[in-house]
């Protein structure tokens, strides 16, 4: 397979473009392991349950994902992770204020 060919597929134009979508799959899979975390936790638990790793995936995820969007110039995405980073960045502080505290 040429690198022409995965260029088209991956609707990109130059190594920047295509390394910037490399970026962006990274951070999606960041996100979707999250969900893997918070499921297999639950699952052992027999209880729905969050715990720490969700919240730094969730954190590495959407900086990734904000990182490219702002590449991408896409200002919904900008938006949408930004919003995300503020509650994740803030649950974390949450959790660690609690333990100092117990």
């Amino acid at each position: 397979m040429s690198f022409e060919t995965v260029f088209a597929f991956l609707a990109v134009a130059s190594w920047t473009e295509f390394w910037w979508v490399m970026i962006g799959l990274g951070g999606q899979l960041m996100f979707t392991a999250r969900f893997l975390v918070q499921w297999i936790a639950s699952e052992r638990a027999r209880n729905s349950v969050v715990p720490l790793a969700f919240w730094y995936f969730s954190l590495a995820g959407g900086a990734i994902l904000f990182a490219y969007a702002v590449y991408r110039k896409d200002p919904v995405f900008i938006l949408g992770q930004s919003m995300g980073l503020v509650i994740y960045s803030r649950n974390l502080w949450l959790i660690h204020a609690h333990r100092r505290n117990a």
